[in-house]
């Protein structure tokens, strides 16, 4: 690597990755239901999908990540750029064979599973970068993802509400050309040093998590601290609903929410200067459980509104803070499992979530799916204050 490669910034180009890959997530998340509703599917037949996709997605990402970390695997930009060509066909696939329940079916679920085993993956491409010592402040393109989220929702639903449902696919295959393009540009170098290629040399999962053994506890927390926020937003309508609001409000509150995360991603990189990122992990434990209490307790909307600023200090810090920390105590030749597996506890915690929310409001109401993201929420904050671990240098 040249002396002028590793004194550029790569801030902007990695941003344009961030920003493509979480624009690509709102298209296929986020507009998902509408889509699969307009394709002929029941909310029953949408959930199951969602929930089958990210189990498969689960079992495959520590096995990706493993083969990743290999020294003799190709380099993590070229296996990135495998996996937005397979998406990219699945959105073809879509627009040829939308006639066909059981084909879109098939389809979106791959789009659902490869867009989550990408997320790690990208994460892992920064800090790689920071580690081989270039200059990039993940926060701010970690931020720079979330303001592309927020548009491209936007966006997609004012065409979605115009054009129909079909604009779905056009723009996942539309955002994840522009990802691709954005991954071309992005100089990446993979580099493993000896003493690396001789201890990594296929580590087992279980090996894996006895050497990393207060990891394996956070990982329970962070699953149950994931639960209490997937119910906070796939059921958003619902509990608007209770409080007295309708779909307005629940705009305004996912907006808001977007809005909020922005200073937290923006400056954190001054924040890890003044404290350490174990620390700062810590303490989001404290703010999913507040978020998801003061949900339960607001006695109407503007008291929602006001609670959706636990989210600067809860979701929008764990997503940046998180990854710093799995890099600051993995060894090298560990640090994209230690990413995916920790992915991976956001897609349990979804898949767990979509599974009990809707039952919860069915049998016992808002209040008591509220109460039960609490309850998660609190012994995830209490698995992260004490289990969480001071890196080593």
């Amino acid at each position: 690597m040249s002396s002028s490669e590793k004194t550029s910034n790569l801030t902007v180009k990695y941003s344009f990755i961030q920003g493509f890959f979480w624009m690509s997530f709102a298209a296929i998340m986020g507009f998902s239901s509408i889509y699969l509703l307009d394709a002929g599917f029941s909310n029953t037949q949408i959930g199951l999908l969602i929930a089958a996709a990210g189990i498969i997605s689960a079992i495959l990402q520590p096995i990706i990540a493993s083969y990743a970390d290999k020294p003799t695997s190709p380099s993590l930009k070229k296996i990135v750029v495998i996996l937005v060509c397979l998406i990219l066909a699945f959105g073809l696939l879509l627009i040829l064979c939308k006639s066909s329940l059981v084909l879109t079916g098939l389809f979106y679920g791959g789009c659902i599973t490869f867009l989550q085993l990408l997320n790690p993956l990208v994460n892992a491409l920064g800090m790689e970068s920071i580690n081989q010592g270039r200059r990039l402040n993940f926060g701010v393109s970690r931020g720079m993802g979330s303001v592309a989220y927020a548009i491209a929702a936007y966006v997609l639903g004012i065409a979605a509400d115009k054009a129909g449902a079909g604009t779905v696919p056009i723009t996942i295959i539309l955002s994840f050309a522009l990802f691709l393009f954005a991954l071309i540009a992005f100089p990446f170098q993979k580099s493993i040093s000896p003493a690396e290629k001789a201890e990594a040399g296929g580590q087992s999962p279980l090996n894996f998590f006895r050497r990393y053994k207060k990891f394996t506890i956070v990982l329970v927390g962070c699953v149950l601290l994931y639960i209490s926020h997937v119910l906070l937003n796939n059921f958003t309508f619902q509990i608007v609903e209770s409080k007295g609001g309708n779909s307005a409000d629940m705009g305004f509150s996912m907006a808001l929410s977007a809005l909020i995360e922005l200073p937290t991603m923006f400056f954190f990189g001054y924040m890890l200067k003044k404290v350490r990122c174990d620390i700062w992990f810590r303490i989001t434990g404290i703010f999913f459980m507040l978020k998801c209490l003061g949900t339960l307790l607001a006695p109407n909307i503007p008291v929602f509104y006001g609670v959706q600023f636990f989210q600067m200090l809860g979701w929008a810090l764990i997503a940046v803070s998180s990854v710093y920390y799995v890099n600051s105590i993995m060894d090298a030749q560990d640090a994209i499992k230690g990413q995916a597996y920790l992915t991976m506890t956001y897609t349990l915690g979804s898949v767990l979530a979509s599974l009990l929310g809707g039952a919860l409001i069915d049998k016992a109401g808002v209040n008591a799916m509220l109460i039960f993201g609490t309850a998660a929420a609190f012994i995830g904050m209490i698995i992260l204050l004490f289990a969480t671990e001071k890196p080593s240098a």
